[in-house]
């Protein structure tokens, strides 16, 4: 897999906001460096308490300006933590619009590579991770530029004593550099447990019937117990490693302090050549002021680079999320809505352009990877308002043409036309008001019912009370607590099959669409239910004559109603015609007809 580099990661989410970047980035630096000033009052004010020093400023002018810096240090805080903030929730936002993106531009029959529940950890936990990263670069150049001049004044005072100073920095990057390579693999190891945790959440709690069903409650909580103790084995190794190299840091840091009080305590009792104290109680107070920050810059340096070490895992992990697409697009800039509700769904109108005379496909190939099986050389030519049925025992490659046919699986050969003009995207190509499709296990979700309907159409602009009678499911409506306004749980789990299947339907129909796609729609349904939706999709289509259907059916109803059958077996067409001529002709028909579909 093409890695992106963390450099360029991160220069594209500076770009992206380099107004809120470059706000808190200069108040970092101004921010930190402004704690210079404070000791330098320090040093005043107590030199001119000792006496050590010429008068200057009197006392109440250098508390003054003390107060004033520290006021101004809070202000400049304030305003650098909203910025950083800001800059942090836009990186966020990006990143994650842009996984989303990519995942959504794959052929939608095509899964993703990971469970559910691993990719919503990588979105949150990598995510993360990598839109933190650039506050680090000015809060350490910050850090850094204290550092240098409070070297600089410090060297001035007392060279010996500021050497002392430095050599914590060597040491820091001598343990990062020998620590980098197990720290990436404790990191690499504690976020793939996570996930398969979460993962494994995700699944159980979506097979819940399926569980209870088998008896296997007790099989569940064991392996969930077992895929959690690994993760805890991970975090505690990961974690005791940062830690003891944390650790390492402060003593270092630690260490330098008490060479440098061991140092100015001496240097305090020594006399300079002038007669005069070589090292002022004003020197050491300020020494004392610059120390922590000094001192601390090796933790703050072996803090940044640890965590430059796990970046590249980070954006393995989410580019593993959308495979295919070019790693760059993880950072490519796109609009995010922080503050609004985002564009609303727009609405297209049907227009001339959409109308289907004719749709003609030819030889259409796709292949399953590792199985062998699909379908090969299929051809396809519906007319407008017609009524086609693709039939078939399981596994013939029925739903496999519908989705290659729509784009939601990568054609290995073939052309599609409508109206006689070449389809080059299927999937952008086929969708409403040109074409609507319901799988044969639909997709709802934990919303009303109406919301599973309209999926962020506007209502105004649609007929819902239409698409609900077309799809048979104006009773079932009023037989609801709440109607249209229930909600139906998650994945429509207070539905039942049939009930759902037809909340798909009148997705479809709210959509008016010039072509409807379905796949086994009437397999949830009881015999009357399915004979009255046929029955009005029949009565629209000659009052209209306004919509072309492509149904998967091995049901007699649809069967019985095709102005043309085919006849799938092993992924070619076996044969294909009107009811009448195939039952005759066609022995796989027959044996279809008679109920055998396996």
């Amino acid at each position: 897999m093409k890695m992106l580099p963390t450099w360029t990661a991160t220069w594209e989410l500076i770009r992206f906001r380099p107004g809120h970047y470059l706000s808190f980035s200069i108040l970092y630096v101004v921010g930190l460096s402004s704690r210079l000033l404070p000791g330098l009052v320090l040093q005043a004010l107590f030199d001119g308490l000792t006496g050590a020093a010429p008068a200057g400023l009197g006392f109440w002018s250098l508390v003054a300006l003390l107060v004033a810096a520290e006021m101004t240090r809070v202000v400049a805080d304030y305003t650098r933590v909203y910025s950083e903030e800001t800059f942090r929730c836009y990186a966020w936002a990006l990143l994650r619009r842009n996984i989303v993106a990519n995942v959504l531009r794959r052929p939608g029959a095509t899964s993703l590579p990971l469970s559910s529940g691993d990719a919503i950890s990588r979105l949150r936990g990598d995510v993360m991770e990598v839109a933190d990263w650039p506050s680090w670069l000015p809060y350490l150049l910050g850090h850094a530029v204290f550092a240098v001049v409070a070297l600089l004044i410090m060297f001035s005072i007392h060279p010996t004593i500021t050497l002392a100073v430095v050599l914590p920095l060597i040491a820091v990057v001598v343990i990062v550099q020998l620590s980098r390579d197990r720290m990436l693999r404790y990191y690499h190891a504690s976020r793939d447990a996570t996930g398969a945790v979460t993962g494994f959440l995700g699944e159980a709690l979506d097979a819940v019937q399926a569980v209870k069903v088998a008896d296997a409650e007790g099989d569940v909580v064991a392996r969930f117990y077992e895929l959690s103790e690994a993760r805890r084995k991970a975090e505690v190794k990961g974690r005791l490693f940062w830690e003891l190299e944390q650790w390492a840091f402060g003593n270092i840091a630690d260490l330098g302090r008490g060479i440098v009080l061991l140092l100015a305590g001496s240097a305090l009792r020594a006399v300079s050549p002038a007669g005069g104290p070589a090292f002022t109680i004003g020197d050491f107070t300020l020494f004392v002021s610059y120390l922590p920050y000094v001192i601390d810059l090796p933790a703050t340096l072996g803090g940044f680079l640890a965590d430059y070490q796990t970046q590249a895992v980070s954006i393995r992990r989410m580019l593993e999320l959308q495979p295919g697409a070019p790693p760059e697009s993880l950072v490519a800039r796109g609009p995010v809505y922080m503050a609004d509700p985002g564009p609303a769904v727009p609405h297209v109108a049907k227009e001339d352009k959409h109308r289907l005379e004719c749709l003609q496909a030819s030889g259409l190939t796709f292949k399953y990877p590792g199985s062998g099986r699909g379908i090969e050389g299929m051809d396809l030519d519906l007319r407008r308002g017609s009524f086609t049925v693709i039939t078939g025992r399981i596994g013939s490659g029925k739903t496999t043409l519908l989705r290659v046919l729509l784009g939601l699986l990568p054609g290995e050969a073939g052309e599609i036309r409508w109206n006689g003009g070449l389809v080059q995207d299927p999937a952008s190509f086929f969708v409403p008001p040109r074409s609507a499709y319901t799988a044969q296990v639909p997709a709802l979700f934990s919303e009303s019912l109406k919301d599973n309907i309209l999926m962020g159409l506007p209502e105004e602009s649609v007929d819902v009370r239409a698409a609900v009678q077309a799809a048979v499911l104006e009773q079932d409506v009023a037989e609801l607590d709440n109607g249209l306004e229930t909600i139906v749980g998650p994945r429509g789990i207070r539905l039942s099959g049939g009930q759902a299947q037809r909340t798909a339907a009148a997705r479809m129909y709210v959509r008016d669409p010039e072509l409807l796609v379905f796949d086994d729609l009437s397999s949830a349904l009881d015999v009357q239910t399915e004979q009255v939706l046929w029955q009005r999709m029949f009565e629209q289509r000659e009052r209209e004559g306004s919509f072309t259907c492509l149904v998967v059916s091995h049901r007699r109803a649809a069967l019985q109603r095709a102005d043309h059958i085919i006849v799938l077996k092993e992924g070619r067409v076996e044969a294909e015609g009107r009811l009448d001529e195939l039952l005759e002709t066609c022995e796989e028909m027959q044996r279809l007809w008679e109920g055998e579909t396996t």
